[in-house]
């Protein structure tokens, strides 16, 4: 029995860290916190309740952290401090040792956060730490909120049953899962009541929906299309053997569906593919660029590469760097290899320098700034629709495109009204940055 009386008044502060995942499930946790009368912290003060939502993609990562926690115990005395998402899965007993932690949430334990808390709350606020690893994660927690953002986040899938060698993801979020089409047509129609016009669709494998219900990913992207209140989703990471010919093809002459991609390759090199367990090759990764181009030649096509994994020899990583540099894609997410406890990857003979590691990510992300100026470079002087996402006041606005251009309208002419408006503007300029394209309002 939760007791909603001890709630009211209290305040409560948020950190996530990691992938569009555990935002959507910060921002979840948020809103059943604020149903229940808590309100977040503002700037300068202290909070009754910390959540801080982990990753543990990398050791740099779990470094990240690590000092969060210490930071939020620290600019907080006294606060029931919640730990969750994949570090605290992962390292529950490490975590549970750091002073000033309450509680420590696995996997399948962080759906009854409010239990927790209450439970505790009535106990006298008792710190009784959780520290129990989760070994068989089952329980799927829905999750659609945009938090303090404009876009909404809508959890379609959790887990991965892919154990790539690098990997401790499926440890940490179990096997694959997923709710029913019609739970998550439901948030969206909801999504779409609370006045929100644009969703992501997130999930740690997302191309693997339907495990759960005999469902398919295409079904449920056809579903979402007919939900005519929202007029525009995104789909974010999604492996290239999950990407369906049918799926690109459907994309492209969907209602609402953006010409917007984020597709893993991690590798350029059949041989590092195959040490990394990965579902495909090269040429197959290079067949669904050219299928999505060809359909959606505006297309923004983001990739994922890691650098310096265990077995990459400068030979593979010339391999790698010469194939992205052939590929239409705009953008590319670049980060290195990180030695993680207990993966397979571990007893691969040939390791990489830190620094060569470095002098690869900076080779790509060279690469990436180039591909992604050329790309924001063609659509100067066009037309666009974009949806704005609110600011600080006498800040700049910023917002996308349908083709996810980030634009930038300027301090005098940001308006709070533009607020999760689709405005036609004009694109001018690249900003000092190369990150945006100036806009001004038609």
């Amino acid at each position: 029995m939760i007791d909603t009386s001890a709630f009211q008044g209290k305040t409560a502060a948020y950190y996530t860290l990691g992938c569009k995942l555990n935002f959507s499930e910060t921002s979840t946790f948020g809103k059943m916190l604020q149903e229940l009368g808590v309100r977040t912290v503002r700037k300068g003060e202290r909070a009754d309740i910390c959540l801080i939502n982990t990753c543990s993609v990398t050791e740099v990562a779990d470094k990240k952290c690590r000092q969060q926690i210490h930071r939020m115990v620290r600019e907080n005395p006294g606060a029931f401090v919640v730990v969750t998402g994949c570090y605290a899965q992962l390292e529950a007993e490490e975590v549970a040792k750091i002073d000033g932690v309450s509680l420590v949430l696995g996997s399948n334990e962080k759906a009854s956060l409010i239990q927790f808390l209450s439970d505790a709350w009535s106990s006298g606020g008792e710190r009784n730490v959780f520290t129990q690893k989760t070994k068989n994660i089952k329980t799927f927690a829905p999750s659609c909120s945009r938090g303090n953002r404009t876009r909404y986040f809508l959890k379609v899938q959790d887990g991965c049953d892919y154990f790539c060698t690098y990997c401790t993801i499926p440890y940490a979020r179990g096997f694959s899962r997923n709710p029913t089409i019609a739970s998550l047509v439901s948030q969206a129609e909801q999504a779409a009541v609370e006045g929100g016009k644009e969703i992501v669709l997130t999930g740690v494998n997302i191309g693997d929906f339907g495990k759960t219900t005999g469902e398919s990913f295409i079904n449920l992207v056809k579903a979402l299309d007919d939900v005519e209140q929202i007029r525009r989703y995104r789909i974010s990471s999604l492996e290239p053997d999950l990407l369906s010919d049918e799926l690109i093809e459907y994309c492209a002459q969907s209602r609402a569906f953006m010409p917007h991609f984020h597709i893993p390759l991690q590798s350029g090199s059949d041989t590092v593919l195959k040490l990394m367990h990965r579902h495909y090759d090269r040429q197959l990764f290079a067949d669904k660029i050219h299928l999505i181009k060809t359909h959606m030649p505006d297309a923004f096509i983001g990739v994922d590469v890691m650098v310096g994994c265990r077995g990459e020899t400068p030979e593979c990583f010339e391999e790698t760097y010469e194939f992205l540099q052939a590929l239409d894609v705009t953008q590319l997410h670049v980060f290195p290899y990180s030695e993680r406890p207990g993966t397979s990857a571990l007893s691969i003979p040939y390791v990489v320098s830190e620094r060569d590691k470095k002098l690869r990510s900076k080779r790509l992300l060279e690469m990436s700034d180039e591909k992604t100026v050329a790309f924001y470079q063609k659509y100067i002087g066009q037309e666009a629709e974009v949806l704005f996402e609110k600011a600080t006041r006498g800040r700049a606005m910023h917002g996308f495109t349908r083709n996810y251009i980030r634009v930038e309208l300027s301090p005098k002419e940001a308006d709070p009204a533009l607020d999760n408006q689709l405005i036609k503007v004009r694109l001018g300029e690249l900003t000092a940055d190369k990150q945006s394209l100036k806009v001004s309002i038609i």
